[in-house]
């Protein structure tokens, strides 16, 4: 049975005809002369197949022809095949059926609209003349209500919103105007009076709005002392979003400083884990400086010294055992990872802060499993009967009231990102407990890895920076470079590549042309000759600094004004941080990108997508390169030399 119907045209006649006598007529009436004219294009079509002399044909064709017996009639669904229903559902399986089938036989006999007969040849005749469509338009009957086939338009497909946990569909928004959302240090007593006469003594009066929302949310979990949450419970682990140059390392700096003044033992009680050795040396400068005058120790772990050096300056021997050296350490995951399987005496189960920075890179280097190798150290239990063992931290597999009942010391982790993700499935590796998001952009936003938004902006950039794209083909980028540097007079500016290799024959080149004090910053060099040249840069002594995106995690390098896209970044994370070395604290800074003519739209698009201010194009005419056109060809004759040498070099 069918369960559906194509609409056709009912042609003139059903439009004049009133009421329902007036439809079954019109319907006879139209049924009898599509017979009709069925039946003569089977005749023609006879005759084409059969050519035979006219005198001869018509009177012998009745003679000739057999008479066939009359068939018994047959209910089509409820009705009679004589009547106009079984004609209406005999014309709907006609549609249906292939329209090139015919059969040998054909009836040229003109039944009436009430007999009950259809010869063979008729219903070929049918099925063949199924494709002509104005035919089956003039027949069709009156229509019943159905499902009609076509308006097949190009709609939009709806965007299908994600689902997410309620902490991050409504997270707590932070202000992220650094200018006028400041928040004086006496607004926030909780904060320790001498580490608030650190913070004066070092220029700060007031508190970003970051700042101002997560370190009374810290000093609050740790309000009862750092061996025990408040009411005797676990407090919820923190996520921090907020835009680079915001102040977030120290948003946890303050609290993590103020909750381990009371410390008696010396124990590592926070662990900082960073993505790189710079970022990790800068974190624990800031760490020093808070801690100078309290008996608190900082310990940095990132490989720049020998295994054995860091083993010092971690644990010392002694006749019972080991001694713990560090409250607070500040580690890359390699090296933290090597000194929980070599370092004897290393203790992580006093551990009450981690601290993820960057946690969005370091959640993409989970395949290194450092993660769950803490996690592991921080509850092992060597001896179950230990005097002490009912203090001792257990995992437990589900919260109950049997498992927080025993007193223990909390794990609390902090994870802080200007792009912080909020794919619920990559959050799941990390196992927050109960955790709560503080975020400078909307509330429900979508899943990043689709890299889809949920809302018009999924990232928050500092509000001092402008943004800029340059069209430009890939000859006249290093001129484009050099235009920027010299013409505009930039005094530090911070020039981005995608690979070592581009980078460094930038720098070749650059300093070939000369005029421009440049620099590398690579892993072509060790680390101590990277600090010296970030010094250098500060310090102003380096006017361009060429770099791969070593640079572009959190490094906070005072007063760069410019920042260039030499390449331009695959990924919008990439770019928000690239962009984040300037306007930081809320001081001004601009970011230029370097487009292909094939990269313009991808690039626009995606910063659209993540809610990025208005990219202005500045496009620079060849009259103003010209000038530098004739150093530049004696620039590149250089570059292909020390090119050769380099090569001869390492072959050697």
């Amino acid at each position: 049975m069918s369960l559906f119907y194509v609409a056709r045209y009912q042609g003139p006649e059903a439009a004049t005809a009133g009421g329902p006598e007036g439809a079954e007529a019109g319907a006879h009436g139209r049924a009898r002369a599509l017979l009709e004219r069925l039946q003569s294009r089977a005749r023609e079509r006879q005759q084409q197949r059969e050519p035979a002399p006219p005198e001869a044909a018509a009177p012998t064709e009745p003679a000739t022809r057999r008479r066939r017996r009359p068939r018994r009639r047959r209910r089509v669904n409820g009705a009679e095949s004589g009547s106009p229903e079984a004609r209406q559902g005999k014309r709907r399986k006609a549609d249906g059926e292939d329209a090139g089938a015919e059969s040998s036989e054909d009836a040229p006999g003109e039944p009436s609209s009430g007999s009950s007969e259809e010869a063979p040849g008729e219903r070929s005749a049918s099925a063949e003349a199924a494709p002509d469509g104005r035919a089956l338009e003039e027949a069709a009957g009156p229509l019943v209500p159905g499902l009609v086939l076509g308006g097949f338009g190009r709609r939009k497909a709806q965007k299908v919103q994600p689902f997410l946990p309620r902490w991050l569909a409504e997270p707590s928004c932070v202000r992220k105007n650094v200018n006028e959302d400041l928040v004086p240090i006496e607004d926030i007593p909780e904060v320790h009076p001498d580490l608030q006469k650190q913070l004066r003594a070092h220029g700060i009066s007031s508190y970003f709005p970051v700042q101002a929302a997560v370190i009374p949310a810290l000093l609050e979990s740790a309000a009862c002392g750092f061996l025990v949450g408040r009411g005797g419970y676990r407090p919820s682990d923190l996520c921090v979003s907020a835009p680079t140059g915001s102040g977030k390392t120290l948003a946890f700096v303050i609290p993590v400083v103020q909750a381990l003044l009371s410390r008696v033992v010396c124990h590592i009680r926070a662990l900082v884990v960073l993505p790189t050795k710079e970022l990790a040396q800068q974190v624990s400068k800031v760490f020093n400086i808070y801690t100078d005058a309290t008996p608190l120790r900082v310990c940095l772990i990132t490989g720049q010294k020998s295994l054995a050096k860091e083993q010092e300056s971690l644990v010392q021997k002694t006749a019972d055992g080991y001694r713990c050296l560090a409250d607070i350490v500040v580690a890359t995951p390699g090296r933290l990872v090597d000194h929980i399987d070599q370092t004897p005496g290393f203790n992580l189960q006093q551990l009450r802060f981690l601290v993820i920075d960057e946690a969005d890179r370091m959640i993409d280097s989970m395949h290194q499993s450092w993660l769950p190798r803490v996690v592991a150290a921080a509850f092992h239990s060597e001896d179950p009967a230990d005097p002490c063992a009912l203090l001792q931290r257990r995992q437990a597999q589900a919260v109950t009231a049997a498992s927080t009942c025993c007193p223990q010391m909390p794990l609390q982790k902090l994870l802080f990102s200007a792009t912080l993700t909020q794919n619920p499935e990559k959050l799941q590796q990390l196992g927050l407990h109960q955790p709560r998001l503080f975020s400078t952009g909307l509330a429900h936003r979508g899943l990043e890895d689709t890299d889809g938004d949920g809302d018009s902006g999924k990232y928050a950039f500092p509000a001092g920076l402008r943004h800029h794209y340059v069209p430009c083909s890939l000859s006249s980028k290093p001129l484009v470079v050099l235009h920027l540097v010299l013409e505009m007079g930039f005094s530090r500016v911070l020039c981005f590549t995608n690979s070592r290799e581009n980078s460094h024959r930038l720098f070749l080149l650059v300093r070939a042309f000369g005029g421009v004090d440049v620099a590398e910053f690579s892993s072509r060099y060790g680390p101590g000759q990277r600090r010296r040249i970030l010094k250098q840069f500060e310090q102003g002594k380096i006017q361009l600094l060429i770099s791969t995106d070593a640079t572009a995690r959190g490094i906070d390098v005072q007063g760069v004004e410019l920042v260039v896209n030499y390449d331009a970044p695959q990924y919008l994370r990439t770019y928000v941080h690239r962009v984040g070395r300037t306007a930081r604290a809320g001081k001004t800074g601009q970011a230029f990108t370097l487009l292909l003519k094939v990269q313009e739209r991808r690039f626009l698009q995606m910063l659209t997508e993540a809610g990025a201010p208005e990219l202005q194009r500045h496009e620079l005419s060849s009259k103003l390169l010209q000038p530098l056109v004739p150093r530049y060809e004696e620039a590149l004759s250089q570059l292909e030399e020390s090119i050769k040498e380099e090569r001869k070099q390492k072959a050697a």
